[in-house]
């Protein structure tokens, strides 16, 4: 090989190559640090928000504050519901991961029933995972201190401090205040997500009622967590509004002598102020106790309340009805006044029975012959069916019922509690809809004095008596004032409007002189006023609950508890100066001069003159009369037997028509005469002179079954 052959450089082109390059690599390095540059322009400005909320997240959490639910006293102050501090354990699925890599340990820690765990698991199912679920309410203070110690174990298990709800006074207020419960998917959907912290809601009464003021408006606060989690700082907080609280108009010693008055009995009484409505004591018996329900009733206490044939739960004062006896006689005298058809004077002859054009069997009065010659007020104070079967006659059904509807029958009486129901004013068109049957004379008859199709309330019932001693219809109502936090001035709550019950107040008068004479000597409660320092002006009453067969007369004691009369009372106090209106049901109770008017007699005396009843003794159930089937009801005699009766023939179902008169006219078969006497004394099972009928038992509100108040007999003795 020859020698190699020696290369020149280039110096300018290599010098012009590496400024080429050079300013390549410049310009990679330029737009390099353009784009770190607009890459962070991007997350400095574009996105600052957005990765500034993110970090807060990371930093500062959102943890709402439930307000106080508000406080509910009674007139005088007396606490009926309040708050009591507790603890819960909730927890965060997200955060706390699989159910069965804590709950075992945690079970060691706190003790959670299977209960608690498959509600919390239902929730878990229907809730998002970020969202904190209730584990346990009321967490005991040795399990909040074991947890407490531990808390590092459970990442997204959290101890949270609550007011939680608390009924003083138990069974006495339950049917009035009502409770609150948790909150279950149908309640969320209502309140929505802005009151999702929320674990409570009201159920019934004035918790339900009154919810959206009492529970408030939920707040927030901002608190700033460790690396763990932990709070450490409060940084902000949007304050949570407290509810409202409420006074009420209910007096707590008068609330707790009528259910002394009551003793054993069950059944329904409200007290009024005539004045204004304003509702003084209201008690519907058996009750229960509020508190059971708040954090989740137990399986076995709501079995024990769902079997109780008495039906603790129902509210009789809004939900149960009965037909009103001859407590409906003092408006139906003011019906007549005010339609013209009626003077005061006007007399009508009461021989003991009354009889349809064309009929043989009739109506019988309370007192065997007959009461005489009878004017208005003769007819209140001795309750006598005649004058009222001819009224009724005389008026027809239609004005009748417009009279009725006027008077608040027919309707709910517009009451701050949920659930109330209308009842039922006879009439045609209601007979039609019910029974697919038309309207005859001997209806109007059993209607004019209470019985028939009827089916009233007792706050209907104080409602219209008040009016009678007032001259003014005035709406029942519970909340007598309010206020917006503990500092807050108690301002006045407006009452319903008051309308007149009658555009003559003569009329209204000579009602009242009536029941004023119908507890003077000769009238059907003189009795129980014998002795008072103070007038009374009322009217007893008695509601059938089974019917008869021809012209015997039944003594309720002769009957088992729950097929018994019920008896009825209404009235007012002091007669001259009205300051309290009672109306009173006792179911079982037999004749409403004997059981329902002595409950009033304690009711005015522990009002007017501070004197607080003894028990009144309960009356001891009979076995079945050799004329009353043994297998007339599956439940035993006795308090709160039985909610359902059966015909004598083991069938139930209505009567059949050889039980009706064949005369055109479809008048029940059914007459009654019976000697004042008998009230005061048992009348032997042996001495009835024809079988109980008793017919099928209707259906009551809820689904639950009664036995109903028979149309076909009037009233035997008030």
């Amino acid at each position: 090989m020859g020698p190699r052959r020696r290369v020149l450089k280039n110096a300018a082109a290599e010098a012009n190559q590496f400024r080429s390059r050079s300013a390549i690599a410049f310009a990679c390095v330029l737009l390099a640090l353009a784009g770190l540059a607009l890459w962070y322009f991007r997350l400095q400005v574009w996105q600052h928000a957005d990765y500034a909320t993110r970090s807060e997240a990371n930093r500062i959490k959102l943890r709402p504050v439930v307000p106080g639910r508000g406080l509910i006293f009674d007139r005088k102050g007396r606490v009926l519901a309040d708050n009591v501090p507790a603890y819960r354990i909730e927890v965060t699925p997200f955060e706390a991961g699989k159910t069965a890599a804590w709950l075992p340990a945690l079970s060691q820690i706190i003790a959670l029933t299977p209960e608690d765990i498959e509600r919390f698991e239902d929730e878990r199912r229907a809730s998002r995972g970020f969202k904190p679920i209730t584990l346990k309410l009321r967490v005991s203070e040795d399990e909040a201190a074991r947890f407490a110690v531990d808390r590092w174990r459970y990442p997204g298990i959290d101890l949270v401090s609550y007011l939680n709800r608390r009924y003083p006074q138990g069974e006495l207020m339950s049917h009035v205040v009502g409770y609150v419960a948790r909150i279950d998917a149908e309640d969320m959907k209502t309140l929505g997500e802005g009151n999702a912290a929320l674990t409570h809601i009201g159920k019934t009464g004035l918790e339900r009622y009154y919810e959206e003021a009492l529970r408030g408006k939920v707040g927030y606060e901002q608190i700033e967590t460790n690396v763990d989690g932990r709070p450490m700082r409060q940084v902000g907080h949007v304050p949570a509004s407290p509810g409202t609280d409420l006074r009420l108009s209910i007096d707590l010693d008068l609330q707790q002598a009528i259910v002394t008055a009551f003793g054993e009995f069950e059944g329904s009484a409200i007290a009024v102020d005539p004045r204004n409505g304003e509702v003084l004591a209201m008690v519907s018996l058996p009750s229960y106790d509020a508190n059971l329900f708040v954090n989740g009733i137990s399986s076995h206490d709501f079995k024990a309340l769902n079997e109780n044939p008495s039906r603790p739960q129902f509210n009789r004062l809004v939900l149960g009805g009965v037909a009103p006896g001859s407590t409906l006689k003092p408006l139906i005298a003011l019906a007549g006044l005010d339609s013209g058809l009626r003077k005061p004077e006007d007399r009508v002859l009461s021989t003991g029975m009354f009889y349809l054009p064309g009929t043989s069997r009739g109506w019988g009065d309370a007192a065997r012959g007959g009461h005489g010659w009878t004017d208005l007020r003769k007819s209140i104070s001795q309750s006598v069916n005649t004058y009222y079967y001819r009224l009724a006659l005389d008026m027809g059904i239609e004005r009748f019922d417009d009279y009725m509807s006027r008077y608040g029958f027919g309707e709910p009486t517009g009451i701050d509690l949920t659930g109330e129901i209308g009842g039922i004013l006879p009439s045609p068109a209601a007979k039609a809809k019910a029974r697919k049957e038309r309207w005859y004379p001997g209806d109007t008859v059993n209607a004019s004095i209470g019985q028939g199709d009827w089916k009233v309330t007792p706050l209907q019932l104080v409602r219209a008596v008040a009016g009678i001693a007032d001259g003014q219809l005035h709406g029942p109502h519970l909340v007598r004032e309010q206020r917006l936090g503990f500092e807050g001035a108690w301002t006045p709550v407006a009452p319903p409007p008051a309308q007149p019950i009658s555009p003559n107040p003569a009329n209204v008068q000579v009602v009242r002189e009536g029941m004023m004479a119908a507890m003077q000597p000769g009238g059907t409660g003189a009795a129980v006023a014998r002795g008072a320092p103070y007038l009374m002006a009322g009217k007893t009453g008695t509601a059938q609950v089974v019917s008869r067969r021809g012209t015997a007369a039944v003594h309720p004691k002769s009957l088992p508890m729950h097929l018994r009369h019920r008896a009825l009372f209404v009235g007012f106090a002091p007669a001259d100066a009205p300051t309290i209106a009672v109306a009173i049901a006792v179911e079982g109770g037999g004749y409403g001069g004997s059981t329902a008017a002595p409950i009033a007699r304690k009711i005015f005396d522990a009002w007017l003159l501070g004197k607080m009843p003894e028990p009144m003794p309960s009356d001891p159930a009979s076995g079945p009369s050799p004329a009353t089937p043994a297998t007339v009801s599956p439940y035993p005699a006795g308090r709160g037997a039985g909610v359902r009766a059966e015909r004598n023939d083991g069938a139930a179902g209505p009567a059949t028509p050889a039980e009706t008169v064949a005369s055109g006219s479809n008048v029940p078969a059914h007459n009654v005469s019976v000697d004042p006497a008998v009230e005061r004394s048992a009348v032997p099972s042996s001495a009835l002179r024809a079988p109980v009928d008793n017919a099928q038992g209707r259906p009551s509100p809820g689904g639950r079954r009664e036995p109903p108040a028979q149309p076909q007999a009037p009233e035997p003795t008030r």
